[in-house]
């Protein structure tokens, strides 16, 4: 079904000329398959305690096999040295409690999943976003904090280089990775807490191709200006020069750290296109099927790249 889209499940079995294709009724019957999709479940129907438990599990229904998959990703594959971390949306219209409503996004409604991937769009580790009560959160530790800390626990100590967008960043962070021997760079909102207030915009005003530095100890931070001002915090580049370059066209250079974020920063957007590439979720009102169809897409391609990984050269539809 994944390389045959129509639009609803009843569609496949369809006699009208314009949907009929024999496959499907020659492998099931109709009502079988619609008996199995039915009953799929993964958890007995019983909430485990009250919601307002704080040790209550949104994720309960699905969690086994959403945790059996997310160690079998990490067993058997290592990572590339750069990695990025950044958020996808699983499209979701019904109701579910961690449902989540990002106007900006092309996919509006859903459940959102971060994920950590390597240039490969391999899925290293992932986890779902079920509200601040379940996120690794503190009064030290801020909810964004906590979540780039679980994604990165199996890499810890092993130099890797993680590149994330100012959803994630701040300098606190930077410093509690950087003592996990893992290296960084990332966007950055300007107001953050523990960003030098001198190069804000209220004090400094740029025009296009301006460079600005500040250095902390390993920490740098850059404020670079194109069509907007752009923030990025780093400990792995040599801070770039400051001054005004423009090339011949009055364009800004771009400085090698942003072309470097810019390099590194799509791996989770990759990873995204190609699970959707051949998707099989359909419209349906139980989020657990819904997360079960992306979970067992992302599995086929954390599958198929294993495979090209180890010199495969078969494409992915051909995988499928």
């Amino acid at each position: 079904m994944g390389h045959d889209q129509q639009d609803t499940h009843k569609d496949y079995w369809s006699r009208d000329e314009q949907y009929r294709t024999p496959f499907y009724p020659n492998t099931m019957v109709q009502d079988r398959f619609f008996h199995i999709l039915r009953f799929q479940h993964f958890k007995n129907n019983e909430a485990p305690s009250n919601r307002d438990d704080p040790e209550y599990d949104g994720l309960w229904k699905i969690r086994k096999i959403f945790d059996n998959l997310n160690n079998k990703f990490c067993e058997l594959y290592n990572p590339s040295e750069c990695l990025a971390v950044d958020e996808v949306i699983v499209l979701f219209k019904g109701r579910v409690i961690f449902r989540q409503y990002i106007p900006k996004k092309h996919k509006r409604f859903g459940i959102k999943v971060y994920k950590l991937c390597d240039f490969l769009g391999y899925t290293y580790d992932m986890t779902v976003y079920l509200g601040k009560q379940r996120q690794l959160a503190t009064e030290e530790i801020t909810l964004t904090h906590g979540i780039v800390l679980q994604l990165i626990r199996r890499v810890e100590g092993l130099g890797h280089k993680i590149y994330m967008d100012n959803y994630f960043s701040s300098p606190a962070l930077f410093d509690d990775l950087l003592d996990r021997k893992i290296n960084k760079c990332g966007t950055i909102h300007n107001d953050r807490r523990g960003m030098p207030q001198e190069i804000w915009p209220k004090s400094i005003k740029l025009k296009k191709g301006d460079i600005v530095r500040r250095v902390k100890r390993h920490l740098s931070v850059v404020r670079w200006k194109d069509k907007r001002d752009v923030y990025v915090l780093m400990n792995m580049h040599p801070p770039p020069l400051e001054g005004n370059f423009r090339d011949e066209s009055g364009h800004a250079v771009k400085p090698h750290v942003i072309e470097d974020y810019n390099a590194h920063m799509g791996f989770v957007d990759k990873s995204d296109r190609l699970v959707n590439s051949y998707g099989i979720a359909r419209r349906t009102w139980k989020w657990t099927k819904k997360l079960f169809s992306h979970l067992l897409d992302m599995t086929i391609l954390n599958a198929y790249l294993l495979h090209k990984s180890c010199g495969g050269k078969m494409t992915h539809k051909k995988f499928r």
